[in-house]
């Protein structure tokens, strides 16, 4: 076991090497070797850090320890699983009300980027996670709903309210539209259909220069506003408040990401939402068993594309600006990023993981030139050591651990 380990640990090491020393040391005319070679030392000490825990775990000392502690962990668990979930809500909702009020308006921004995110990765956990369709190109309902919505208010003054329900309408179409043609296609092919439709969308809103106005974007939207009864001395007036600040953005997507929990937790224990999965686990055994397969395949690409198209309403009506750079592939990733992270098909570990995803890489800017090789060998170590998620559905763990254990038992 030990010589297959620092077999792989030496392996990994010459490819890590190959990749980071040319990205790393060229970057400037000359090659900085100190520099490049630091890097490279920083990446080898991790992986040889995590061989060492990996043989620390394996050994006779650890399980004895484990086996010691084993008792004072379940006493642990059992006094939090004790708490009713209903309490940690709450809790969690409690935070999230506070923070603007304690943080700069910097870090009230990024909370507003992850509430975003949490609906995005929750809009795309009902295509992927609870029907598991594999979709690449979901962020084109994103640009949907932004594009709904900037062009609805820009040329006919349509407040962002009424502009909401019109996107979602748009949304569920255009999830139909690129839904209907992969109704009998399964995994690659899927993916590739899907990431094919979410480009053309975006190169079509870079194009159609008279409608979208091309890679210039459109600007000028109206910011969301609120109309309420006020008594004066004059008698009854009513009274227009514009969210402008960013604290009244961050609240009102933050009764976005709420409602958008609500309403995919119910679809999830719903007869829709089991028989979602029913098509996720085997598609002919659904049809045989009487579920309209194709009906709630594209009801899946309709819902999914709805959260999207609310919260790209949002992000426009916010920026007051939209342009089709913000909705390239690498976004639809992300997105897909959060649904795999957190855990296929649960919703705590989608908004965990939208928080880890869209805040951690904005904590870490200074380091901008290693972001994303952070990112991707965090995904990679992630996929290896935890398959099922951060916070994996119940189903999904049972699922995944009998396999490991069948593995286990035929060797």
């Amino acid at each position: 076991m030990v010589q297959s380990d620092l077999k792989k640990f030496f392996t990994y090491s010459f490819f890590l090497g190959i990749l980071i020393l040319p990205l790393v040391g060229f970057a400037t005319t000359t090659f900085d070797a100190p520099r490049a070679f630091t890097v490279w030392g920083v990446f080898v000490a991790i992986l040889a850090f995590g061989l060492i825990i990996k043989v620390i775990r394996h050994s006779g000392g650890y399980k004895n320890l484990s086996d010691s502690l084993a008792p004072i962990h379940k006493q642990i668990k059992d006094k939090l699983t004790a708490v009713p979930a209903k309490y940690y809500i709450l809790a969690l909702l409690a935070f999230a009300v506070i923070y603007p009020m304690a943080t700069n308006r910097y870090l009230v921004d990024v909370g507003i980027t992850c509430l975003i995110y949490i609906v995005l990765g929750l809009g795309l956990n009902i295509v992927v996670g609870l029907a598991g369709l594999l979709d690449l190109g979901y962020i084109a309902f994103y640009a949907v709903g932004a594009y709904s919505y900037s062009l609805l208010n820009l040329n006919f003054g349509i407040p962002f309210w009424f502009c909401i329900p019109i996107g979602i309408a748009f949304g569920c179409i255009a999830g139909c539209i690129i839904g209907y043609p992969t109704l009998k296609m399964r995994g690659d092919y899927l993916a590739i259909v899907t990431m094919g439709f979410g480009e053309i969308i975006r190169l079509m809103l870079n194009n159609w220069d008279k409608l979208t106005a091309g890679p210039n974007g459109l600007y000028g939207m109206a910011k969301p506003a609120l109309v309420y009864p006020s008594i004066t001395d004059g008698g009854l007036t009513w009274v227009t408040f514009h969210l402008k600040s960013l604290e009244a953005l961050y609240f009102l997507a933050l009764a976005i990401a709420v409602l958008t929990v609500v309403g995919v937790r119910r679809l999830d224990r719903s007869r829709i939402g089991r028989a979602w999965v029913a098509i996720r686990e085997d598609e002919v055994a659904a049809e045989l068993s009487g579920v309209p397969t194709m009906w709630l395949k594209l009801l899946a690409y309709a819902l999914g594309a709805s959260f999207a198209s609310v919260v790209g309403g949002f992000f426009a009506a916010k920026l007051s600006y939209t342009n089709p750079n913000f909705f390239i592939f690498m976004e639809s990733c992300i997105v897909l990023c959060i649904v795999v992270l957190g855990g296929v098909g649960s919703t705590p570990g989608v908004i965990v993981a939208a928080v880890i995803l869209s805040a951690v890489p904005e904590i870490f800017r200074e380091l901008q030139n290693y972001r994303m090789l952070a990112f991707g060998a965090a995904m990679a170590a992630m996929m290896v050591l935890r398959p099922e998620g951060l916070i994996p559905a119940t189903r999904r763990k049972r699922e995944l651990h009998a396999a490991e254990q069948h593995q286990h038992e035929e060797s």
